[in-house]
């Protein structure tokens, strides 16, 4: 299985990413032994994906303490520099709860981190797997189908975790039971996650497949051709709103429509019970550059700008199921201020 965060030790302990902005064309690692290296690779997204970037958090405040003891920082330096991995991406909630699971430890040296961020990386996947079963069930109980087609958006699966996957791992595990059809993944905008990864790990897994373009998944779901979308999420708040990459709600409006389940699957890190609604998530916006360019090339006018918004939020009452590790929950069915207490973290 293919690791997107790893730790080795030798020749130097580092951090090691596949670097996910050169895939598929080239599978490149980089080592981080920084926290510049870090939260650059972060926020280019040569790591990415919510339980990723968790593991990247926790690992992350292992490089800091070593780069500290390297250069000869004081303690507000080094808190600082914690900080700055903390906040590279503001959207997704994992990202600071994996530096927050070790933050504490810190005054017991680099090595107890360690350990305790390696458990963050462990945990994960047994998380992901785990969700994966409890998701399948669901949605085969749910659609009563011998096989199911889906639909899903962006990359949520080994590439976005510490392994296995979230709602690719969904996706994985009706592939295993032999319950899969078609997959739709879309191409997702405008760096294409969906037709540079998830394709490349749908083909890794010999999972039949087809790329669409975000703009043609509403249609797909209401033409009758898919039976359910799953979706991961960066992270979902105390009402059961969800936030995930730009284009998602357009497939909860299309399968409220038509009717199907709209699936979020993540693990319970990535609940915020302190958050208490979409409207309070803060929505990262990035390089309008990155819109009204493509391939190096310019595609819009000189003078055009992009409006980038990396995430957008799915109400609750779109959501047909939230899956963590820990259960189940049906938003739209499900009281409020309670609703997602018994699932997280």
């Amino acid at each position: 299985m293919v690791l997107a965060v790893e730790w080795v030790e030798s020749p130097q302990p580092r951090i090691r990413l596949l670097d996910q902005t050169v895939l598929p064309a080239q599978e490149t690692h980089l080592d981080i032994t920084t926290v510049d290296g870090l939260v650059a690779a972060i926020q280019s997204l040569a790591v990415r994906g919510a339980p990723a970037l968790g593991a990247a958090g926790a690992l992350g405040v292992v490089v800091a303490m070593n780069q500290a003891s390297r250069d000869g920082w004081d303690e507000s330096r080094l808190q600082a520099e914690v900080d700055r991995i903390r906040l590279a991406r503001p959207t997704a909630v994992n990202l600071a709860w994996g530096v927050d699971q070790v933050r504490g430890a810190m005054t017991q040296g680099a090595d107890q981190v360690l350990i305790l961020a390696r458990g963050v990386v462990t945990d994960d996947e047994a998380a992901n797997r785990e969700l994966s079963r409890l998701g399948a069930d669901w949605i085969l109980e749910r659609t009563g189908l011998e096989r199911v087609r889906v639909v899903t958006h962006c990359n949520t699966g080994a590439l976005a975790t510490s392994a296995w996957g979230t709602a690719y791992g969904i996706i994985h595990e009706l592939h295993d039971r032999d319950r899969l059809g078609l997959v739709y993944a879309d191409e997702t905008r405008p760096l294409l996650q969906g037709s540079r990864l998830t394709s490349w790990e749908l083909t890794q897994d010999g999972i039949e497949h087809v790329v669409q373009v975000d703009g043609a998944a509403p249609s797909t779901i209401l033409r009758g051709l898919v039976d359910v979308a799953i979706i991961g999420a960066d992270r979902i708040v105390a009402n059961g709103d969800t936030a995930n990459k730009v284009g998602s709600v357009s497939l909860a409006l299309a399968c409220a429509r038509a009717g199907i389940p709209f699936v979020v699957a993540a693990p319970s890190s990535t609940v915020d019970l302190a958050t208490a609604t979409g409207d309070d998530i803060d929505i990262e916006q990035r390089d309008p550059e990155e819109v009204v360019n493509f391939g190096g090339r310019r595609t819009a006018p000189e003078g055009a700008v992009g409006f980038n918004p990396a995430f957008d939020v799915t109400p609750h009452d779109l959501i047909s199921a939230v899956v963590t590790e820990r259960g189940v929950v049906e938003p739209a069915n499900t009281p409020h201020p309670t609703l997602l207490a018994r699932i997280a973290g």
